[in-house]
């Protein structure tokens, strides 16, 4: 299977080999939805935090007696139903909300989703993405001229990290990876992606 291939400046240049393996492969929505899931619970730091009726401050002696005074039995006044006492079933900030992700199933949803994005047009590769300073104006022009507009909740994908690159682009509204810290959420999350032509060939090796 082959796609066009763009320089600079927009312009088609050509075509480029994308892999069955990569960008071929069938629609598999309960994949994608699983492992998004996962990997958001894994982000996830629980900040709320309650006492338990064993962490309150406050005696442990018995209000009043058992029997007797015509009022209901109560053995401390840090449990819950009291003001002041304990909570019960609330929230803790040493709960674990991470999720298990199987390697080989995070590389099959990351091809999927590569691929459904292949399909809908949303994937596009240039002959080179390089810069010869890390300002964010040129980074801007020539991610406008590639994008042919608006260049904002793009992902470029380059097959080794680049400093100037990252540093110009840290002000706007893109993503970089490069193709082994390639994010399966910054996938998910772009409109439109942007791969390098080293980076599809390093994809399809």
């Amino acid at each position: 299977m082959e796609t066009k291939l763009y320089n600079k400046e927009g312009m088609e240049t050509g075509n480029i080999d994308m892999s069955e393996k990569v960008f071929g492969l069938p629609q598999n929505l309960d994949l994608i939805h699983q492992i998004r899931v996962s990997m958001l619970a894994n982000q996830r730091k629980p900040v709320a935090h309650s006492k338990t009726r064993a962490e309150v401050s406050g005696t442990g002696k018995k209000p009043w007696r058992q029997k007797g005074t015509g009022r209901a039995r109560h053995g401390s006044k840090r449990s819950p139903i009291w003001v002041g006492g304990g909570v019960a079933h609330g929230p803790r900030n040493d709960k674990n909300y991470s999720k298990k992700i199987n390697a080989q199933m995070l590389k099959r949803a990351l091809n999927t989703l590569l691929s459904s994005k292949f399909k809908s047009g949303q994937i596009k590769v240039v002959e080179d993405f390089s810069l010869s300073d890390a300002k964010t104006k040129s980074f801007k022009e020539l991610s406008n001229k590639i994008a042919g507009g608006d260049a904002r909740s793009m992902l470029f994908v380059l097959p080794f990290r680049n400093e100037n690159i990252l540093k110009a682009s840290r002000n706007l509204e893109v993503s970089v990876n490069s193709v082994l810290g390639l994010s399966f959420l910054d996938v998910l999350k772009a409109k439109k992606i942007v791969f390098t032509k080293s980076a599809v060939e390093a994809l399809n090796k």
